[in-house]
């Protein structure tokens, strides 16, 4: 998989959703993050930029995504900003155009978490991105920042790339993928409101390469409905399979590949995101201590040993986005037995580590576009090492 080989045109200025793209820029993101990898291992530099920052703003905790995209701006020679928007005029009602121009004078890239308000955080970022580009347009900006999505209410595809990154590795190759077996289950949590984004993100990707993914959850705690009939649309065209089942145990025979992850439910999501916008701390509460009660009815969900020996041959990969709901670890009952997670912690560490890659490898693509595999070839000739001694 080389970057060279790969149709480059139009991949546009932003990252928003993994399904905005063709299955050739999503290899081309796979392919140019491999090479940045690669060439961090040598001891070469990938700076690209002499001067330029990246912007982050997170409407939401976050540790690996936030520090990744900080890694990935330094990585590429930029100074990483966070917009922190209780400082900011936002707080005496200053506009996203306003805001977008204003903070975008010499940056390259805006990333953004945006996850708690389902049905919003994609369209802000929507709208960050037409605010770039009216300010570009315009010549108010000497250059057009990209927008990287670093997790909405739809996708996650830092890290649904960086999962597939890591299956490419583990696997030995993109097209050792197809027909593997992928299980992406809900399991329990003794937390509620976790979004959606996780299992819809990788549902919609992996389906695209032609795997045979299962999605897995008790009755009623269902994905956007549009986003599970598109991963059964992609598994057709890609010669993959793609079904849905209410039984963890069943979901886990022969996979190769488990993905026990705790998300609320659609229907909780959307009643959340109501309650949120009227600010009614009495309902979100109510709200909270029945969800948790629902959760509680699926304890078993929980991703154990046993499990594992269904699965193919009983040497199924365990995958987490982290942190997970380790029992016994970090809270009584959780996603996964300790002993399970002990036995892939260092895959999961490895699955994290390539998130860096990734969103360095989509900031080189919205901002070079199809100048990016003379741009690499440049990189790898003049050898500028990372230690400056």
């Amino acid at each position: 998989m080389t970057v060279s080989n790969l149709n480059l045109s139009s991949y546009d200025h932003d990252f928003l959703r993994t399904w905005d793209k063709s299955v050739d820029h999503l290899k081309a993101t796979l392919a140019v993050a491999q090479t940045l990898r690669d060439l961090h291992k040598q001891g070469i530099s990938p700076k690209v930029f002499n001067t330029g920052i990246a912007v982050s703003i997170f409407r939401d905790k976050s540790t690996r995504t936030k520090y990744s995209y900080a890694a990935a701006a330094n990585l590429l020679g930029l100074e990483i900003e966070d917009l922190d928007e209780k400082k900011s005029q936002i707080t005496h009602g200053e506009t996203i155009m306003e805001t977008v121009n204003m903070l975008s004078f010499l940056t390259r890239t805006i990333g953004i978490r945006d996850d708690i308000f389902l049905g919003v955080g994609h369209q802000y970022m929507v709208e960050v991105a037409s605010a770039a580009d009216w300010g570009y347009k315009n010549s108010v900006l000497n250059q057009r920042p990209s927008v990287i999505n670093l997790q909405c209410d739809e996708d996650h595809p830092t890290q649904s790339l960086s999962d597939m990154l890591h299956l490419v590795n583990y696997f030995g190759g993109i097209e050792k993928l197809r027909d593997k077996k992928l299980t992406m289950s809900w399991a329990y949590s003794p937390s509620y409101g976790k979004p959606m984004s996780v299992p819809q993100g990788v549902i919609a990707l992996m389906t695209r390469f032609g795997m045979n993914v299962t999605l897995a959850y008790p009755k009623g705690y269902n994905l956007i409905p549009e986003i599970e009939a598109y991963a059964g649309r992609e598994a057709k065209k890609s010669g993959g399979a793609f079904r849905i089942m209410n039984n963890m145990e069943e979901a886990f025979d022969g996979a190769d590949i488990v993905y026990p992850k705790s998300w609320a439910s659609y229907g909780v999501m959307k009643k959340r995101t109501e309650l949120l916008k009227k600010k009614d701390d009495k309902e979100l509460l109510a709200l909270e201590k029945e969800a948790l009660a629902q959760n509680a009815k699926y304890s078993s969900w929980t991703c154990t040993q046993h499990l594992m020996r269904r699965t193919k041959h009983g040497k199924a990969l365990y995958m987490h986005c982290l942190p997970a709901d380790i029992s016994g670890v970090s809270c009584k009952q959780g996603e996964v037995e300790a002993s399970v997670f002990d036995a892939f912690k260092k895959e999961t560490y490895a699955q994290a580590g390539y998130k860096p890659f990734i969103i360095a490898a989509m900031i080189l693509l919205t901002q070079f576009g199809e100048k990016t595999p003379e741009i690499l070839s440049r990189i790898a000739k003049r050898k500028l090492p990372l230690v400056a001694v």
